[in-house]
């Protein structure tokens, strides 16, 4: 069955960094464009980062880029998101997600529904 699961998460004060991982299992998802999502207190779920199948394109909502890099590794099928310059508002729940389905499998913003598959988070709470 496939799976992702996410780890990494933690409480970490402003200015610091987190590196969430996302490690998938059951299938192939080399092929496929990966995503990390997050959803805050009271909040819906947001599109945080978006990386292509061969990791060659990167799509990032405005709130994060320059501080975030998502990545991702095929060999140990293993998505990464490098948070750096954390801010109180990135505390959430992190969620990576596969969408196994467009094609080409090149990154862009995306929505849930466009995600066939979701981990079950990691919080992530950054102190002022």
């Amino acid at each position: 069955q496939a799976q992702l699961v996410e780890s990494g998460g933690g409480l970490v004060q402003a200015g610091g960094s987190l590196r969430l991982s996302c490690v998938a299992s059951g299938r192939t998802f080399s092929n496929y464009v990966m995503g990390w999502f997050r959803q805050a207190p009271g909040k819906e779920r947001e599109f945080v980062a978006s990386i292509g199948g061969r990791g060659r394109s990167t799509d990032y909502a405005e709130a994060v880029k320059g501080r975030f890099t998502i990545s991702r590794d095929n060999a140990e099928n293993t998505v990464y998101l490098q948070m750096n310059s954390l801010k109180p508002e990135d505390t959430a729940v992190y969620y990576c997600a596969a969408d196994l389905h467009t094609m080409p499998a090149v990154a862009h913003a995306l929505a849930d529904a466009d995600m066939d598959l979701w981990g079950k988070g990691t919080l992530v709470t950054v102190s002022s």
